[in-house]
């Protein structure tokens, strides 16, 4: 669903997410795809979003506890980056839907590229 920046807060709050396709895309949106994909397109992906990354050592990993922080790499505001498989395939910023938590997609990786990356 496409929304100007001024409509950040409530971006997606009519919709639900079931009411688009697979992530989130609508179906009279989606590209036509070449016969001979078709049979991937039902494979299922672990997509994971990245808030950000930190190394602990291990005395640091077990004195870890309830209400303990953990101090990322990124910064308050940086983009989020969004994984298929554990590969880059857009980045975007954090939003609320629904009392849920989602990613508006900012940038994504052109085809091309994620098909490179794969190598």
């Amino acid at each position: 669903m496409a929304t100007s920046p001024d409509k950040k807060a409530d971006a997606g709050a009519s919709a639900p997410a079931a009411a688009h396709g697979p992530a989130g895309r609508d179906a009279a949106s989606a590209p036509a795809t070449p016969a001979n994909m078709e049979f991937i397109l039902d494979i299922p992906l672990e997509v994971t979003v990245e808030l950000g990354r930190t190394k602990l050592l291990i005395h640091e990993l077990l004195k870890l506890g309830q209400g303990s922080v953990i101090e990322l790499s990124k910064l308050a505001g940086e983009t989020l980056e969004v994984l298929a498989n554990q590969k880059l395939i857009a980045r975007g910023e954090a939003v609320v839907i629904n009392e849920k938590f989602g990613v508006r997609l900012t940038e994504v990786v052109s085809p091309m590229e994620r098909i490179e990356r794969l190598r």
